[in-house]
């Protein structure tokens, strides 16, 4: 269960004011491990505990860099872009 919970889903890190918008959604891993720590505490977990800061860590310009990729490539592994699926396929 905690490694479902761990490795399911990302470390989204965000700059201070985009956490605090979000009320820290980025530290998800960590919410799906205990669901119990209020939101304004998940941040303080992972300083307190930095190997869950390298678990799934997607960054901001990382996310962003992702906004094109709609269909997942079975043969590649990975998610592609419409546009890389419609050049591997001419």
């Amino acid at each position: 269960m905690a490694e479902a919970a761990l490795y399911g889903s990302s470390y989204y890190e965000m700059p201070p004011l985009m956490r605090w918008f979000s009320a820290n959604i980025g530290v998800h891993h960590v919410h799906h491990l205990c669901s119990t720590i209020p939101f304004y505490r998940l941040r303080r977990v992972v300083l307190d505990h930095p190997e869950l800061g390298t678990i799934g860590r997607l960054t901001l310009r990382q996310s962003l860099r992702c906004v094109r990729l709609a269909l997942w490539d079975e043969g590649r592994g990975r998610l592609v872009s419409f546009g890389s699926l419609r050049a591997g396929a001419a």
